[in-house]
């Protein structure tokens, strides 16, 4: 029985986002509730009563840089997970819509302009939805990132305006402090606005609007990265064994899978069977099948996935063999084509095991061959498991 681990999602970036999360009460706290009146020195409780906006807009500040932090360290560290994809957006959003709510209880801010900001939010988030359940991905909008921090900023000064004493020596200018605000928060709502404009501009494809029809839209595409994250996720939450057979691929199936943090737990290993010697005696491969067939061909592509299958005692393999160039092709079978075979065991009887293999065509040099069957391999074992999962569904389902 393999021990579940979640090592793979507790990265760096994902500990700073839920750190974000956790910390906007401690913000509601410092701005709304009256701990200055606790302080038994007068003075001292006058000071505090000054500087609590300060404060709070100090971790309101803080808070919001930390957007940048965690995006960082998932980039840099290639640790992007799809937990985190969740909650960083998620956590910009809930410390916004916070600090928003915090100033319309504190008479600082009317509910319209709370209105127009959270709606929008709402909009593109379900507009995003619809795309991608299409098929489709829009492009992040530089109008977006500019509206967040222009957000950011005016709400800082709605914070630091929300001081009910300032001292007499910037009394002179809170007039101009209060301009200053409003104005910075008219150019938010009109970037807020625009910006919606352009997602839904870009969208006008999907959606049927009689515009531009999306020129920034684009189908949207699952890289090896991502599909590995995927498999790993989800074999972990079946608890299914993976293994490979690799030919053609040198290795670079089994590289982008253990790329994925807690693979461990679910990758078993990778069979690199280059030659024909190697696929007979260790993966069990018919010498008449290399003989009639062929290395590159369908047979020899699902003994390769059966023989890992038995000899990494795993629950799902995939093989691939085929002819990354430059040389090696012919009429028959051009460089460019692949066969991949994918072996499991079957859902309701583990002692039936199964195979396929589709035959690939792909074009380009050999890295872009190897890369695309990389790919490819990932889709089929990613597939795989969906129908696993989909098996376990229905046998939930009452008679």
């Amino acid at each position: 029985m393999v021990n579940h681990s979640y090592q793979h999602i507790l990265t760096p970036a994902n500990v700073v986002t839920t750190i974000r999360i956790a910390l906007i009460p401690i913000f509601v706290v410092v701005i709304l509730a009256p701990w200055p009146s606790w302080i038994p020195d007068s003075t001292m409780r006058d000071l505090f009563e000054f500087l609590k906006p300060w404060l709070a807009a100090g971790v309101f500040a803080l808070l919001a840089l930390t957007d940048s932090v965690d995006g960082y360290l998932a980039r840099s560290r290639n640790q992007v997970t799809t937990l985190g994809k969740f909650l960083d957006p998620l956590a910009d959003k809930i410390l916004i819509a916070a600090a928003l709510l915090v100033l319309i209880e504190l008479n600082e801010l009317p509910a319209w302009v709370v209105l127009v900001i959270i709606t929008r939010e709402f909009l593109v988030s379900g507009l995003r939805m619809v795309v991608s359940a299409e098929g489709h991905v829009i492009a992040a909008s530089i109008l977006g990132k500019i509206k967040t921090v222009v957000q950011v900023i005016a709400i800082i000064l709605f914070i630091i305006k929300s001081n009910p004493e300032l001292p007499v020596d910037m009394g002179s200018y809170y007039p101009w402090l209060y301009i200053f605000s409003w104005a910075v928060m008219v150019v938010a709502l009109l970037l807020t606005l625009f910006s919606m404009a352009d997602y839904f501009y870009q969208a006008s494809k999907v959606l049927g609007l009689p515009f531009n029809r999306g020129s920034k839209i684009t189908p949207a595409k699952r890289d090896s990265v991502s599909l590995a994250e995927a498999v790993v996720s989800k074999a972990l939450l079946q608890n299914k064994r993976l293994g490979l057979a690799e030919s053609c691929t040198g290795g670079l199936i089994a590289k982008r899978i253990t790329d994925v943090p807690g693979s461990s737990e679910v990758f078993y290993g990778s069979l690199i069977a280059y030659s024909d010697e190697v696929k007979t005696s260790c993966l069990q491969v018919g010498a008449a099948t290399l003989v009639q067939r062929g290395a590159v061909s369908k047979e020899t592509a699902e003994e390769m996935a059966e023989g890992a299958l038995s000899a990494l005692d795993v629950d799902l393999t995939v093989s691939t063999t085929g002819i990354a160039g430059p040389g090696g092709g012919s009429k028959e079978k051009p460089v460019g084509t692949v066969w991949i075979a994918l072996a499991f065991k079957n859902a309701n009887d583990n002692s039936k095991i199964e195979s396929h293999a589709r035959c690939h065509h792909f074009e380009g040099d050999r890295d872009g061959i190897r890369k695309q069957a990389t790919l490819e391999a990932l889709a089929m074992i990613d597939e795989q498991l969906e129908k696993y999962a989909n098996a376990s569904l229905q046998s939930l389902e009452p008679a």
